[in-house]
């Protein structure tokens, strides 16, 4: 088996990344106003460009990135309330206006699977669909505001360019179309719905115990959703399957993010530090699989029992602090976003995490499916 690949950033947290088409190059926020362009040297990575608010970047901290693979934009968000596209000229990337219209912080944003357009959610309790308007040189927003009653706090778009995914910190996760006629043919019918109109909102789900929905991610066939809560658990709705929702509560810590790595396997991970596969087989069912790290050979709940026993030696001992790191694990700190590296969500060969003690670590996925013995994931 193959180790993970790591590399510290720094002593700062990483909040959020996305890569380049050739995973040559990465966009990260050191949780500040800055973004960070590093490229691969060898087997280390080089700083080769910083985004500032020199340059007119973001005036408080970036909450968002994604890279557009075909047309090479990045596409930034920040608690300033703006969201920038930049392009690179004449070797230095330059941004472009994009007009959200919101009075609260942009939380997360996201390209569309074709690059024409982009979703910003944000506190102000909407979703800003974007798309560019040449006449005027600037990405101006459409609203997608009911029924939505709280901060959006993640996004992913349906394979189809059409269907968005939003999770928020009303305990829901829902599915809106987000369809431009000024800029699009109108949309063939999906599992998820026939009628598309701008906004319409085609599902919604509940956790079924509460807790903000930290990440919310579509299969590669669009079919499934899942989407993790702050209430640890992991839930799955299938579309195909007349929308089976299953939702599994688990005994770890909660989990940030969420990506499928095949057609029913599922990697989550956040506060436990390390990376965990999860199995969604045909009849709806969620199965704890395996831990994809150092720890994996812990029993389960082994979060859950550390952390109780730091708080038990504090005030055994009467202290106020307390080492709060896990030496069986790669990341010592919150895994913030796992996202697929090499391959597609339906056939991972590699998956990225970042997390807030400032280290990348690439994952073998392939090579850690061969190590587990007896799982069927396909």
């Amino acid at each position: 088996m193959s180790l993970p690949q790591q590399h510290s950033f720094g002593y700062g947290p990483v909040t959020c990344a996305a890569f380049n088409k050739d995973r040559t190059q990465v966009a990260l926020s050191p949780n500040n106003s800055e973004v960070h362009i590093y490229a691969l040297r060898g087997k280390s990575w080089e700083k080769i460009h910083e985004l500032k608010e020199h340059n007119n970047a973001h005036g408080q901290c970036v909450t968002g990135i994604d890279w557009a693979p075909e047309s090479n934009r990045i596409v930034t968000c920040g608690a300033d309330r703006n969201a920038y596209v930049w392009v690179i000229q004449d070797g230095s990337w330059r941004p472009t206006l994009v007009i959200l219209r919101i009075n609260r912080a942009a939380t997360c944003v996201k390209w569309s699977p074709k690059e024409d357009k982009f979703a910003v959610g944000s506190g102000s309790r909407l979703i800003s669909v974007c798309y560019f308007e040449r006449e005027n040189n600037w990405w101006v927003s459409k609203h997608i505001k009911k029924p939505i009653r709280s901060t959006i706090t993640c996004l992913d778009w349906h394979p189809n360019n059409i269907l968005l995914a939003a999770g928020s910190s009303d305990f829901k996760a829902r599915v809106f179309s987000a369809y431009v006629k000024e800029m699009e043919s109108k949309p063939g019918p999906t599992t998820w719905g026939t009628k598309m109109p701008f906004g319409h909102l085609m599902a919604e789900f509940s956790n079924n115990t509460g807790g903000w929905v930290h990440s919310v991610c579509f299969s590669q066939s669009g079919e499934k959703l899942c989407w993790v809560g702050h209430d640890s658990s992991l839930s799955v709705v299938d579309s195909a399957n007349g929308m089976v929702h299953t939702s599994n509560t688990t005994e770890f810590l909660p989990f940030l993010s969420c990506t499928w790595v095949t057609n029913n396997s599922i990697v989550v991970a956040g506060h436990g530090c390390l990376p965990m596969l999860y199995l969604h087989d045909d009849q709806g069912n969620i199965t704890f699989l395996h831990k994809l790290d150092k720890s994996s050979s812990q029993s389960g709940g082994g979060e859950t029992i550390s952390a109780m026993k730091r708080f038990q030696t504090m005030d055994r001992m009467a202290a106020t602090e307390v080492s709060t790191t896990d030496p069986n694990t790669i990341h010592q700190n919150t895994i913030t976003q796992v996202m697929v590296h090499t391959g597609s969500k339906e056939q991972c060969e590699k998956f990225v995490t970042v997390a807030m003690d400032g280290k990348m670590v690439t994952w073998d996925f392939k090579s850690l499916e061969k190590s587990i013995q007896g799982l069927k994931l396909m």
